[in-house]
């Protein structure tokens, strides 16, 4: 019933939005912030999507406005619906909340601000210019859903006993498997499987690598092991996506512990564990420099940042209103065109190679039968011009 009642609101809201856009673009203007519905969580964009202002907030199902990074709770057992702790799960199972920000297959690179009020999702910039990864042939766009753990800190003060190398001061990322391609802001709840631990020019950044629960193969996927299995070649993927994923804007390739290889699961809830640790001395210091992570939250309450429901609100509407989006940046495009290029070229080689492999075949078979029909007639080394060899090449191939 759930599902019906959402559906026909989705529809519903999309024939509204484009009979409204018909009419009236004050209308537009006036409704300016749109939002999605999620499990427990809306979204609200604010700014002009691919543009620098562009964000994404995050609100309870009662309208209130929160940190994806401090508010939402790491374990699922935490949450609460209207105050009401949730009903235990019939399972043994740990699960987490994950913070979707990058779509699979999509370029953009999104994530959490972590060094902006109530950190909302916003796309990553670089020297002045929106951040898009590249394809990494054969792949397009980021091979997974890729989000975050939300109260989770890669703390940067800390060196990691396994990596010995520093956290990268950010929530812990996670690399979600399932088959469904997620949006931006979702919030979907996982089982963790394993972990890779990428060393990002020399800082510890942990990799989780998940499943969401609604997916159909969640129930067979209990292990690192069972996603070799099941979904052959996919770590694999992962590791050469990660290693080659900063080679085009020309920096090395990216090294890994361990030599590359996957921790088993329960090595991976002690890392989520530990940065868990980190982010709760994080969020329960007194003070914060300028330049430091913001804290800001509304529903810690042993937190020296949590902020009122009118000052979150005050932070949202302060931002830029929604607008229409942006063309896409001639860098954005150019990284999909380079990779339609490499499938073209891909392919045209591919049809060349197997072209002249057939002729070759087909030419040296024909040959080698009118050799062995000479052979067999008694006329060994008689000079013969045969298709495609010279009497040179008749005469060796008759004597041999």
């Amino acid at each position: 019933m759930r599902s019906v009642i959402y559906n026909a609101a989705k529809f519903s809201a999309a024939f509204l939005c484009s009979q409204s856009s018909r009419k009236s673009k004050s209308f537009i203007s006036a409704a300016s912030f749109h939002l999605r519905k999620m499990v427990h969580y809306l979204t609200e964009q604010r700014g002009r999507p691919n543009s620098t202002d562009y964000r994404i907030y995050l609100k309870t199902s009662d309208g209130k406005y929160i940190s994806p990074f401090h508010d939402i709770p790491l374990y699922v057992a935490d949450e609460q619906e209207c105050g009401v702790p949730r009903k235990k799960l019939k399972t043994n199972e740990i699960l987490f909340n994950m913070v979707v920000e990058v779509p699979r297959w999509s370029n953009a690179k999104m994530e959490i601000a972590t060094k902006e009020p109530l950190n909302p999702i916003k796309q990553d910039v670089k020297k002045g210019k929106l951040r898009y990864v590249a394809n990494i042939f054969p792949h397009k766009g980021y091979i997974w859903n890729y989000g975050a753990l939300p109260q989770t800190w890669e703390d940067p003060s800390n060196t990691d006993k396994e990596t010995t190398c520093c956290g990268d001061n950010d929530p812990i990322d996670v690399c979600e498997i399932s088959s469904k391609v997620c949006v931006t802001g979702q919030v979907v709840q996982v089982k963790v499987l394993g972990i890779l631990a990428l060393i990002d020019e020399g800082e510890t950044d942990w990799k989780v690598i998940a499943i969401n629960i609604e997916d159909p193969d969640a129930s067979s996927l209990n292990s690192i092991e069972d996603v070799r299995k099941i979904k052959p070649g996919h770590l694999e993927a992962t590791v050469d996506w990660f290693k080659k994923y900063k080679v085009p804007d020309g920096k090395p390739e990216n090294k890994f512990a361990f030599n590359g290889q996957f921790k088993d699961k329960d090595f991976a809830i002690e890392v989520i564990k530990s940065t868990h640790s980190f982010w709760k001395a994080l969020v329960m210091r007194k003070k914060m420099k300028g330049d430091e992570i913001v804290c800001q939250n509304t529903s810690l309450c042993d937190s020296p940042f949590k902020c009122s429901d009118a000052e979150a609100s005050a932070v949202v509407q302060a931002a830029a209103e929604y607008g229409e989006p942006l063309a896409v940046s001639s860098e954005g495009k150019i990284v999909f065109i380079y990779f339609l290029l490499f499938i073209y070229v891909f392919i045209i080689l591919f049809i060349f190679i197997l072209q002249w492999t057939n002729g070759t075949s087909l030419q040296s078979k024909r040959s080698f039968k009118l050799c062995r029909v000479i052979s067999h007639e008694g006329r060994k080394g008689q000079m013969m011009p045969l298709h495609g060899f010279s009497n040179v090449h008749c005469t060796r191939i008759l004597f041999h």
